[in-house]
């Protein structure tokens, strides 16, 4: 059996943060000592990593739940889970299209400044107190 700080330590997930993940349900509550200390068994161990992992990957609360859910009654299609981690992989491509183009608008905007100028003259300033000067949409 584990303390809460032993398994904060295995997973390298916060206290606080396991804390909360038994508030919301995705860990169930864990066995007490007599001093009401949580004491954490393997299947709390496993059950902690998958969702450390799942966060890792971007996953949301309401989706790791639902693939808790899912681990949960392995008897299930996983068809599920497929279309959860294919609804993830498709925000993070849009995430990544939405970085692509603030790339290139930074890039533009610290081109356009060489440096030598006052503040007052700088494209890097002006470009950012006024959005019409953006070329692209971020």
């Amino acid at each position: 059996m584990l303390s809460i700080g032993e398994l904060s330590r295995r997973t390298r997930v916060k206290v606080p943060t396991i804390r909360y993940y038994e508030t919301v349900g995705l860990l169930t509550a864990p066995e007490r000592t007599g001093g009401n200390q949580r004491r954490y068994d393997q299947a709390g161990l496993e059950r902690l990593s998958f969702i450390r992992h799942a966060r890792e990957l971007g996953f949301s609360i309401e989706a790791i739940s639902s693939l808790i859910e899912l681990q949960d009654h392995p008897d299930r299609s996983c068809q599920a889970a497929t279309e959860i981690a294919a609804a993830q992989l498709s925000d993070v491509r849009a995430k990544i299209k939405r970085l692509h183009a603030l790339e290139k608008e930074l890039l533009r905007i610290a081109d356009g400044c060489d440096g030598d100028g006052v503040s007052e003259d700088c494209y890097v300033l002006a470009s950012l107190a006024d959005h019409d000067l953006c070329q692209r949409e971020h």
